[in-house]
């Protein structure tokens, strides 16, 4: 991943491929044109303070993602200047939050990949600030290449290929941060923590399902407890028999790869509070009997994105040394149709004891769910949250960017979407409409895993609300929109995987160790 590094050095002795720098767009009282923020006044200084009207004169306009690039003033040792868009400015001497720059930093680092080395000097007043820079440069900068150009059998194709693909920016200076500074230094080392465990998320997201099945899964899952002193439980198929985890194993009968559900335990020594996060783990959805019509199949494989976003927060809670236990539960499983495969008409008995008629194998992931939220209710924990790339519906309601939240206690419910806004992730309040429950009834068993069409992910919400222990606060977050992004990439957001909800769970572990959430 890319290497970040502080320096307080003067910016025209700097030497690298390019100084990245802020420009807003300005108000009509400042004439509209591109206002240049701080971070960058030795650059505007060599350029006489007309360093705005040379950009307008590029082109530039200060628009959110706007890239304009221009040749470096005389006597600065970096030959490039990267203007980068942060936005409309509402006052002339506004600073930018730190969403913007966040998303600034992204588009930068990835405009500069094939570099080895950029400055970053962009406003950064305060810990808040550099942490937000340096987040943004690592998450853009990010590239899944693992499976690209390996060659022809000679192996002359593969190097050709390597050589013509850019690689990521290899290193990122944040100018003017004191390395000493110890709250500087702690919000960098933060955001280097959070920003590759996110990227080991959307690695994990991109892998095709050739190669991340449910042990595949398991295994990378047990590798990084090893080495981050977290404690992981693995049930494989005997196991689930012989657990009752019928829901796990109904979703997972028709591939000849098993399912499994996969515990992970991080523990403090100054733990007070206890989260459990709950992640579905579909590697691939085929959608089972139920199949699913061309077109809808091909990116199956990030049916596991909630899974892929509780290990990272687990792995993250843990090298961040967080004061609360944080318990990640990875149900994992295959869905695809055979003749083993569960039919529409089964009857499946949870671990929770109830009884769910499959009147739809393609809600499949409502039932690995199940499974394991009663799992995580067996522990007691102060409050559960559960991801899952669950409905269409939801991506119908709110689009591909914004994910959708719903909880048995409005307060927790809040306090989830404040965490949210508080990381950048775009979230919505949704309810849970007692009168859609009825839909739900089975004539044969005690619940079924559809209702009504309408309203669809509030109806899986309610369903899944089934399996939580009594007494228990919880949340469930659809991710289905944001946690794959089909189209160009856009801020610190990549093509492909997103790694959506991992830093929504990694805040609220933090406000919990901090005694902020009840």
């Amino acid at each position: 991943m890319t290497a970040l590094t502080l320096s307080t050095a003067a910016l025209p002795g700097l030497r690298a491929d390019a100084i990245v720098i802020g420009v807003a767009k300005g108000t009509a009282s400042a004439a509209g044109g591109p206002v240049v923020v701080p971070g960058a006044e030795a650059v505007d200084k060599a350029y006489d303070g007309r360093l705005a009207g040379v950009l307008e004169t590029l082109g530039a306009s200060g628009a959110e993602g706007e890239v304009t690039k221009l040749p470096a003033p005389t006597g600065f040792k970096t030959p490039l200047v990267v203007a980068v868009g942060l936005g409309a400015q509402s006052e002339k001497d506004a600073a930018p939050d730190t969403e913007a720059l966040r998303r600034a930093a992204g588009v930068a680092a990835r405009a500069l990949s094939g570099s080895k080395k950029a400055v970053f000097a962009l406003p950064m007043t305060d810990a808040a600030d550099a942490g937000a820079v340096a987040e943004g440069a690592l998450l853009g900068a990010y590239s899944f290449d693992a499976y690209k150009n390996n060659g022809a059998s000679d192996g002359k194709a593969g190097k050709a290929g390597k050589k013509n693909r850019k690689a990521p920016l290899a290193e990122a200076v944040l100018a003017g941060v004191p390395s000493r500074d110890k709250a500087f230094k702690a919000a960098v080392q933060r955001a280097t923590a959070v920003a590759e465990e996110l990227n080991r998320a959307r690695d994990l997201v991109n892998t095709p399902p050739n190669d991340l099945d449910p042990e595949a899964f398991a295994a990378v899952a047990q590798a990084a407890a090893k080495e981050h002193g977290i404690k992981v439980q693995v049930l494989d198929e005997k196991a689930l028999a012989k657990g009752g985890h019928g829901g796990i194993l109904g979703v997972g009968a028709g591939s000849v790869s098993g399912p499994r559900l996969v515990k992970l335990s991080y523990t403090s020594a100054k733990a007070k509070k206890h989260l459990a996060f709950v992640g579905k783990g579909i590697t691939y959805d085929s959608g089972g009997i139920s199949l699913k019509p061309a077109g809808h199949n091909e990116t199956m494989k990030c049916d596991m994105s909630g899974a892929a976003a509780v290990f990272a927060a687990v792995v993250a809670a843990a090298r961040l040394g967080l004061a609360v236990n944080v318990t990640g539960w990875l149900a994992l499983a295959e869905n695809m149709p055979s003749g083993s495969a569960t039919r529409p008409g089964d009857v499946l008995r949870m671990y929770s004891g109830k009884t769910v008629e499959v009147l739809n194998t393609d809600a499949e992931g409502r039932l690995v769910l199940a499974d394991a939220l009663w799992a995580a209710s067996e522990d007691g924990p102060d409050a559960i949250v559960d991801v899952a790339t669950l409905t269409g519906a939801m991506v119908l309601a709110l689009g591909n960017r914004t994910f959708g939240v719903m909880a048995n206690d409005d307060t927790f419910r809040a306090a989830v979407l404040e965490a949210a806004e508080e990381v950048g992730e775009p979230a919505w309040p949704m309810p849970l409409p007692e009168h859609l429950r009825k839909g739900m009834d089975s004539a044969t068993a005690d619940i079924a895993n559809m209702g009504e069409r309408m309203g669809g992910g509030l109806v899986a919400g309610l369903f899944l609300r089934e399996f939580v222990g009594e007494g228990i606060t919880w949340a469930h977050l659809d991710i289905a929109g944001p946690a794959f992004n089909e189209g160009g990439p856009f801020g610190y957001t990549p093509k492909g995987g997103t790694g959506s909800a991992v830093r929504t769970l990694i805040r609220l572990a933090e406000q919990t160790a901090a005694g902020e959430l009840g």
